[in-house]
């Protein structure tokens, strides 16, 4: 038996017990005072979080990798932080992964029951061969989820970094990992539909926990995308806007140092700006660690 009352997520909330009779407006103006309550439960978590982004980043640059493990709403919001890091950082699609509890089925079709499993946490895991250098988030908003349990008890057992993000206090998850990055959401406008506040809480604590990375890891220079994979038309053109940007020069110039650069970025850059070679501007970037602020400075 599971006590939900235990569970801050599975509470009542009274600012929406009649919901059903409000006007569309009310209906509207309560599910937007509570999604602002998601933002406030995350501020407290700002310097854990910035700590978190720090020894991920540490763990990366020694071939670490970051892997999500979740079920439901929590597993489908660690795939979509993964899959987006290669287009936007050009990262190798095995360095941020997420793992669902279901596979790839449940992403578009709920399997609810494949959460109960804590062994499946633990043998989704071990197929991807973890080692100690790797990151390991379990994500869950209740905190319990038996999957997530699996996975964080045998990450942690093999000397991982593990991480909960959870949106209920004093939860299984929290306990057994490293960090505990729990943002107390409270009660849902509707009862136990966690997609709602915890998982826009999980979304901002998965936003910074990359996106931290990828800036620690000189994947941004500025505020400027260095890093993205021009994969499409309008990947394409950010990229020739960014080489204009950072170097100053015409869209031509930005053209053709694009060109140079096999459609690289940051090369691009160093290309422009110092008149140089490919060859030249990849041994500059591998001795500034990729930092073009470093590599602009070397030229």
């Amino acid at each position: 038996m599971i006590d939900l009352q235990k569970l801050e997520t599975e509470k009542n909330n009274p600012a929406s017990k009649h919901i059903d009779t409000m006007s569309t407006l009310e209906m509207m103006q309560v599910i937007h005072a509570e999604d602002q309550k998601a933002v406030d439960a995350v501020t407290p978590l700002l310097p854990k979080i910035a700590e978190t982004v720090n020894k991920i980043a540490q763990r990366m640059r020694s071939g670490g990798r970051l892997i999500y493990c979740g079920a439901g709403t929590s597993g489908r919001l660690g795939i979509l932080d993964a899959v987006e890091c290669p287009p936007t950082y050009s990262t190798p699609p095995e360095l941020v992964i997420g793992l669902m509890a279901g596979g790839t089925g449940a992403i578009f079709r709920a399997k609810e029951g494949a959460e109960d499993e804590e062994s499946q946490g633990k043998d989704d895991l071990s197929s991807l061969s973890p080692t100690t250098q790797d990151t390991i988030v379990g994500l869950s908003a209740s905190g319990r989820t038996p999957y997530v349990v699996g996975a964080l008890q045998y990450a942690k057992r093999l000397g991982a970094l593990t991480i909960a993000v959870a949106c209920s206090p004093a939860s299984p998850i929290a306990s057994i990992a490293e960090i505990d990055l729990t943002a107390a959401t409270g009660a849902e406008v509707v009862t136990g539909s966690t997609r709602m506040k915890a998982g826009t809480a999980q979304k901002m604590i998965l936003n910074m926990l990359s996106t931290g990375t990828m800036i620690r890891l000189g994947k941004v220079y500025g505020n400027l995308m260095v890093d993205v994979a021009a994969t499409n038309e309008k990947l394409r053109e950010r990229a020739l806007h960014i080489v204009m940007e950072v170097v100053g020069c015409t869209r031509e110039e930005s053209e053709t140092s694009l060109h140079k650069a096999d459609g690289q970025t940051k090369l691009a850059i160093l290309i422009a700006k110092g008149n140089c070679t490919k060859h030249e501007a990849e041994r500059i970037l591998r001795e500034s660690d990729g930092q073009l602020s470093v590599a602009l400075r070397m030229l």
